[in-house]
């Protein structure tokens, strides 16, 4: 699923020196270029400045097209000489003010003042409730049906045959055919992204999206948390329960099944063929591999191989969880 991101504007202006100034570095030597993004390691080019802020991405920073790159002195030595290094204290403060200078409306995740009542024909062969509201440029296919008092903000993507629910608000997605967003979902918000301050806590930007693919169910009352940088993907197929939280830049796989109340920490990977029992929290940051089975009630605090079975808290093989058990 690679979309261009239609949901913020992008100021195409930005040069090297404007980064040192939102960063109050001075008496730094570096060719002035122009700045096409802020991106990822992994998703970085040529003339996009990117970050490295952690020994586990070491394989991405050999990977990494791009050659300017914000880092720590603490990490400075694992970065080889062909980058050029702009040096911080904070790289998650320096990643959200360079952020904002290239989305400066990235922060701005208020209600959409351009939706309006939905015109009778506008889409071919909608079925809609009443008080639907629909931004401008919004997308919708074939053969969708839209509930009572939903949200459709603008510039949003709906593909053929899929069902929206009643008091379900949708923002900054793109979401594919035969798709069913049960009654008050939220699909698209920001993230919770911020760096605490005694005064006033500083808010992390978040330019991403939330991508859903085909034949996905999403049940009600569910959150789905836009990306930071990166987007949110709930892949082909994938099934969620009632109550679930999914943070900003989790990536679910293909024919994953999510029961009731489970909670993803941000940036958490996932394979296909997973199922997951309710009530079960996983960490941020962590990958769970493909046919893996996570019981209910489990805390998932570290990485889980493919093929593997596991519960507790926190969560173990199961053959070890039901032995320590046994006399329980």
């Amino acid at each position: 699923m690679n979309y261009n991101n239609p949901f913020f504007k992008k100021n195409n202006n930005v040069k090297v020196i404007d980064v040192l100034k939102a960063l109050n570095i001075k008496n730094l030597k570096i060719k002035n270029i122009k700045l096409n993004n802020i991106k990822e390691l992994d998703q970085a080019n040529i003339n996009d400045i990117t970050f490295f802020n952690s020994t586990k991405y070491i394989d991405l920073l050999k990977k990494t097209k791009s050659k300017i790159l914000m880092t720590t002195n603490k990490y400075r030595n694992l970065v080889s000489k062909d980058f050029t290094v702009i040096p911080v204290h904070n790289v998650f403060l320096a990643v959200a003010k360079i952020t904002e200078l290239f989305y400066p409306d990235s922060l701005n995740d208020s209600f959409d003042k351009n939706v309006s009542i939905i015109k009778k024909n506008k889409f071919k062969n909608l079925k809609y409730g009443k008080n639907v509201l629909i931004g401008k440029n919004v997308k919708i296919g074939k053969n969708c049906s839209i509930g009572h008092n939903s949200i459709i903000e603008s510039n949003v993507i709906i593909g053929d045959n899929c069902i929206i629910g009643s008091n379900v608000i949708i923002k900054k997605a793109i979401i594919d055919k035969n798709v069913k967003i049960l009654d008050g979902a939220i699909i698209g918000k920001k993230g919770f992204g911020f760096f605490p301050n005694k005064n006033v806590n500083i808010r992390y930007p978040h330019i991403g999206m939330v991508l859903i693919g085909k034949n996905v169910e999403i049940g009600c009352n569910n959150t789905i948390d836009r990306g930071s940088l990166s987007n949110t993907i709930i892949g082909d197929n994938t099934f969620l329960d009632n109550q679930v939280h999914i943070a900003h830049n989790v990536k679910i796989g293909k024919n994953c099944s999510i029961a009731g109340q489970v909670g993803f920490a941000g940036s958490s990977l996932l394979g296909n063929n997973i199922m997951i029992g309710g009530q079960a929290g996983i960490s941020g940051h962590i990958k769970i591999g493909n046919n893996v089975k996570i019981g209910g009630g489990s805390g998932v605090v570290k990485s889980i191989p493919d093929n593997t079975n596991v519960m507790g808290y926190p969560a173990k093989d199961i053959r070890n969880f039901l032995k320590d058990n046994k006399n329980g």
